[in-house]
């Protein structure tokens, strides 16, 4: 009876296979894988998400924009002002719409000529008074922030086209900071 036993118990033993982590532990080690790879390609695209979504990784263009501006941008061969901030700029077709928030705009307006040194900013022989919301839009294709009530728009100078946002308090001056909307060709 005793060898019965040993046999019964050897049996058993070849029934067994001999390594049990080997078919369970591919498929678990596969998954383990594949949500690592997951993670780092998740990661990655997160780390390079300006890069991935705003044309030429520059987070000043707007999208569908085909051409890149430089870091240094020059408006109608006038650079904007040093202290611009929420740049965004969309260029199509030979053709760029820029905006940007200054609290240097008035000197940019004399150094590009579309106001003489000593002259008034408002003056009606320079432009035309403006509500935004009445027949002003930002160009197409530009993002970023719509310009606020009132607004002056700057006759035309070498094809520079220039509309700003005038102090809702004093008519004659501009907010603080303002923000500009500028259409140029591009060279």
């Amino acid at each position: 009876m005793g060898e019965f036993t040993r046999t019964t118990a050897a049996a058993e033993e070849d029934s067994v296979p001999e390594d049990v982590s080997g078919r369970g532990g591919r498929p678990a080690r596969l998954g383990c894988a594949l949500l690592a790879l997951a993670v780092l390609a998740g990661g990655a695209v997160w780390l390079l998400r300006d890069e991935l979504f705003h044309p030429f990784g520059d987070d000043r263009a707007c999208s569908g924009s085909d051409q890149r501006l430089p870091g240094a941008i020059s408006a109608g061969g006038t650079r904007i002002p040093a202290d611009a901030s929420d740049v965004h700029y969309y260029v199509h077709n030979g053709s760029a719409a820029l905006t940007f928030q200054s609290a240097l705009l008035a000197d940019y307006l004399r150094t590009a000529g579309l106001v003489p040194r000593d002259g008034e900013l408002f003056a009606e022989t320079y432009g035309t008074k403006g509500v935004a919301g009445e027949g002003f839009a930002l160009p197409a294709g530009l993002c970023g922030a719509a310009l606020r009530d009132p607004v002056f728009s700057y006759r035309t100078v070498n094809g520079v086209g220039v509309t700003v946002e005038r102090s809702p308090l004093s008519g004659d001056s501009l907010r603080f900071p303002a923000r500009a909307v500028i259409t140029y060709p591009v060279d």
